[in-house]
């Protein structure tokens, strides 16, 4: 059974277990460093938990901007991947955030890309580096909300 939980920063237990699933997956697994995994718009952000039968096993956040909503940190640990784990939290962070009526953005790394375009998403503009990593800039379009 999958379960997506939000919860605020400041809901520590919460919090420190989605930052170790992102300790695993992006510090450990794929290299980002510390000070670019961990940083100043925690806080702001909504945050997500994804359990498969009560495990923590993917975590995601979004947060406002000038630009719309930003869809973040999508991290499923590697043994849980294509377990449906990453598509219900997506689902549930739109679920969440398409009644604001702004623009849904995110930057997908390259080896994301399918997944995010499955479930509705487009690129846009040239493949950029963020964190040593490849990556396309992709938005919602406005009639798959």
């Amino acid at each position: 059974m999958i379960t997506v939980i939000s919860f605020p920063f400041s809901d520590a237990l919460h919090t420190a277990i989605a930052f170790e699933i992102r300790r695993k997956v992006f510090v450990e697994e794929q290299h980002v460093s510390r000070e670019e995994e961990y940083d100043s718009h925690e806080e702001e952000s909504v945050h997500y938990l994804v359990y498969v039968d009560s495990i923590p096993v993917g975590t995601a956040r979004w947060r406002k901007t000038e630009n719309g909503i930003k869809l973040e940190r999508f991290a499923v640990l590697k043994e849980s991947r294509n377990t449906g784990a990453g598509s219900a939290v997506l689902k549930k962070v739109l679920e969440d955030v398409v009644p604001l009526k702004r623009e849904i953005y995110l930057n997908a790394q390259i080896t994301a890309i399918n997944f995010y375009l499955k479930e509705g998403f487009v690129t846009e503009g040239d493949e950029f580096i963020e964190a040593n990593i490849r990556h396309y800039k992709m938005k919602l379009p406005s009639g798959k909300k």
